[in-house]
């Protein structure tokens, strides 16, 4: 779900607006110079948002800045190939796996169809553009990837606000801060699900107590569904471009290419043997 961290200089500007106005991030602004001194006021503001001090001192403490996340964060470029080159690079080294994904699975996708609505053949297409199966979820530590960027001006009141929702992942006991490790920009799991997306849409599947969006593949798999159900899926209903389905698509992902190209692999798996 990496599209949907936004690069535009309008929403930095608006972003930088925002944090410097907030009564929160007031007595200690972006970018200060004095992290510590920021990371203090920042801890100030998750316990009175309700985070534990247990969560807190374990999330944080030794916390620092990553600069290879900015660097990250700062290099981005525009999405520009194009959908022949994004799909015919993406689709058909994954598509013997995705269909072996299918019958491995195909109970656990049949019961979360019934309780979704969303097919497997979505899923397993998501679930292999976006980490290959789980092969590659990213080695950033979320923690500090978030920290670094609520640090960091450009977007300051954004990823705050997924900072707090990441602690809130480990007070509730979903992971343990070691545990969280993904993309550069706070993605986790083998969806990549940013924290807040976490908060809100992820389920315990496998009945175990806890939502596992890092080794649970059926949590994985019934809370992309859960996602695309809460952005409007239609049960029964296809997915192709133009389709009311994909544009719920696109709620997972902003790219049109990127879409299509999800739509395109969930064809192939669903017409394969």
């Amino acid at each position: 779900m990496i599209a949907r961290v936004l690069t535009t200089s309008a929403f930095a500007c608006l972003a930088a607006l925002l944090t410097l106005s907030s009564p929160a991030s007031a007595a200690v602004p972006c970018g200060s110079g004095n992290f510590d001194a920021w990371l203090s006021e920042f801890k100030t503001e998750a316990t009175a948002k309700g985070i534990s001090q247990n969560a807190i001192n374990t999330a944080l403490t030794g916390i620092t800045p990553d600069q290879s996340v900015l660097s990250r964060d700062k290099s981005q470029k525009v999405f520009s190939q194009t959908f022949e080159e994004f799909s015919g690079r993406m689709v058909p080294p994954r598509l013997t796996r995705g269909s072996n994904m299918m019958k491995q699975y195909g109970s656990v996708l049949s019961r979360i169809e019934q309780a979704y609505g969303v097919p497997g053949e979505v899923l397993v297409a998501i679930w292999g553009l976006e980490t290959d199966f789980g092969v590659n979820v990213g080695k950033f530590p979320t923690i500090r990837a978030l920290a670094t960027l609520a640090y960091d001006c450009r977007r300051a009141e954004q990823f705050r606000g997924e900072l707090l929702e990441a602690l809130r992942i480990v007070d509730r006991g979903d992971l343990q801060p070691a545990d969280m490790r993904g993309a550069w920009a706070g993605e986790i799991g083998q969806t990549q699900f940013m924290p807040s997306s976490w908060i809100k849409y992820a389920v315990d599947f496998d009945g175990n107590g806890k939502r596992d969006l890092i080794r649970s593949a059926p949590d994985v798999l019934a809370s992309t569904a859960n996602y695309l159900k809460g952005y409007g899926w239609q049960k029964g209903k296809d997915w192709e471009p133009g389709s009311p389905n994909f544009a719920v698509i696109q709620q997972w992902n902003k790219s049109e290419v990127y879409a299509r190209t999800i739509a395109t692999f969930a064809t192939q798996l669903a017409r394969a043997p």
